[in-house]
């Protein structure tokens, strides 16, 4: 069932004045298990559709995801702006070691300990943990120094 029809028919139905009795309260009952029906029966897509437009219709726009745009609406001004967002490029670097050389693991937890607060035993379970994430939130150039000395001293790292 198009979502468009859903919404229409959901419209006009919850438009009406609110009717009042026994038998109304029935009809209002018999009215959304008939929607709940209909919300049941659509498909993945149609659901995700229909909850985003259902959050921007409320006016909860901060809870629409960023790429959750509504795919009838055309290609309007909203639509190119949100290409831009996902464009914009990583500022922010997690330093994760993925392994290490056994041979090398004193040295790795030197190197560890000058880029991180942490102590001697702090840092020897830190890289006794690999993989593990290091240090969180390093400017692209700073994580690629320190990455760069981690694999001089012998071991796997990953910027993420």
């Amino acid at each position: 069932m198009p979502l468009r029809f859903l919404l229409s028919s959901t419209v006009r139905q919850f438009s009406s004045s609110a009717p009042s009795g026994g038998a109304a309260a029935e009809s209002r009952t018999q009215k959304l298990e008939r929607i709940a029906d209909v919300l049941l029966s659509l498909t993945k897509e149609e659901r995700k559709d229909y909850s985003t437009l259902f959050r921007l219709k409320l006016g909860l726009n901060h809870l629409v995801q960023a790429g959750g745009s509504v795919p009838w609406a055309g290609a309007g001004p909203g639509a190119e702006a949100a290409k831009p967002a996902e464009e914009k490029e990583k500022t922010a670097f997690d330093i994760k070691l993925e392994k290490f050389d056994a041979a090398a693991k004193i040295k790795i937890i030197k190197e560890v300990r000058t880029f991180t607060d942490l102590g001697l035993k702090e840092a020897k379970e830190l890289v006794e943990k690999a993989p593990v994430v290091l240090k969180k939130g390093v400017t692209k150039e700073e994580a690629e120094v320190i990455a760069a000395k981690l694999k001089e001293v012998g071991a796997t790292v990953a910027l993420e």
